[in-house]
């Protein structure tokens, strides 16, 4: 749910109050980087993606449209769109996982390579399943985002999305057990 201020920000966008705008594109730009870089995996194309996502969303305020709720829901689907949009034109290139959060420092280094491939597998198990399951998977997991919220971005119900995010477990569970086997 939204908080009141983040509602009368909203209001304040409208008017083209550009202190409220500012708030706004401050408030969410660095996550919706963070959530287009990791899809597409290039800092230009990210800083591309969210420039052209706030500047659809400025599009749509001036045309009366725009989100009345859920700001930060609005301003993820449009990014969504932006990198499948992208993905439309050329593949997606690997996912990255976050190189910091697979070990401690004082790791030994056989178990530092072992985590470093594990991560490699599952960013190619990822690029396998369905780009839906994937943004639940990387909205739930890697974002931390609620149910609820990945909800209100796809524009899914809460089960359909517990449904996406099943399914894309259980495909990611089999294609590396299958990838175990072949070892």
């Amino acid at each position: 749910m939204m908080s009141k201020d983040q509602g009368k920000l909203l209001e304040r966008d409208r008017t083209f109050d550009q202190k409220a705008l500012g708030e706004i594109y401050d408030l969410y730009s660095d996550a919706l980087y963070a959530y287009a870089f990791k899809h597409v995996g290039s800092t230009q194309l990210a800083e591309d993606l969210v420039a052209e996502a706030f500047q659809r969303f400025l599009n749509a305020l001036k045309s009366g449209g725009g989100p009345t709720d859920h700001l930060q829901a609005y301003l993820y689907r449009i990014t969504h769109n932006l990198i499948t949009d992208t993905f439309r034109r050329e593949p997606p290139p690997p996912l990255e996982l976050q190189e910091d959060r697979l070990g401690e420092e004082n790791q030994e280094p056989a178990g530092v390579v072992s985590e470093r491939q594990e991560a490699d597998l599952v960013r190619r198990a990822l690029r396998l399943i369905s780009p839906e399951q994937r943004q639940v998977i990387v909205l739930r997991f890697l974002e931390g985002w609620s149910t609820q919220e990945i909800a209100r971005v796809m524009e899914k119900s809460i089960g359909a999305v517990k449904a996406q995010q099943h399914r894309g477990l259980a495909a990611l569970q089999r294609i590396l057990s299958d990838n175990q086997e072949q070892e």
